[in-house]
């Protein structure tokens, strides 16, 4: 399996589909709100959202399909990452509700070396998220440090810390 990938590997133009998706629970919602201390009742309440809201019932926090886009996004993108080094750029197109799958893909628009170290890159990309249904919710473009493979080769290779077993001769 794929974890991320060298600045090499990234080319300008490809996009990444983020697989699997996520299928979004109440419990999911209700726990990132609690771990976050987001108390909107847009989220938590079920009678305030049908009976005051445009919605008529509760929004997943756009904060917890952002996150699971970035996690998603890992094994494609940012899973060798020295840094997250900024996030350009967040919206919410479109509300996720209980129940609906999150599917995710990234777009590389950019990348150069470092002007500082030569063995990483920046690597700019735009994530995308969809529902189920091909609705689009939510996009973000950021910047990601990466290393090149000289980085890789020089910090121990693919798993780096990985301990080799030992042997079991008797």
């Amino acid at each position: 399996m794929q974890f991320g990938r060298t600045y090499e590997e990234f080319e300008v133009g490809a996009t990444y589909k983020h697989w699997p998706g996520k299928t979004v629970t109440e419990y999911d919602d209700h726990l990132f709100c609690l771990l976050t201390m987001n108390h909107h009742p847009l989220h938590l309440d079920s009678h305030y959202a049908e009976n005051t809201t445009d919605f008529g019932r509760n929004v997943v926090v756009g904060n917890y399909v952002y996150s699971l886009l970035l996690g998603m996004s890992v094994p494609d993108i940012s899973g060798k990452a020295i840094a997250n080094l900024e996030i350009e750029s967040l919206r919410h197109v479109a509300p996720t509700f209980h129940g609906d799958t999150v599917y995710g893909e990234t777009t590389v628009l950019d990348k150069w070396p470092s002007k500082s170290k030569s063995d990483r890159g920046i690597v700019h990309v735009e994530t995308r998220g969809y529902k189920q249904d091909g609705t689009l919710v939510c996009v973000f473009r950021r910047k990601v440090m990466v290393p090149t493979e000289t980085y890789i080769k020089e910090r121990g290779g693919e798993q780096p810390g990985r301990p080799e077993p030992k042997s079991q001769e008797k």
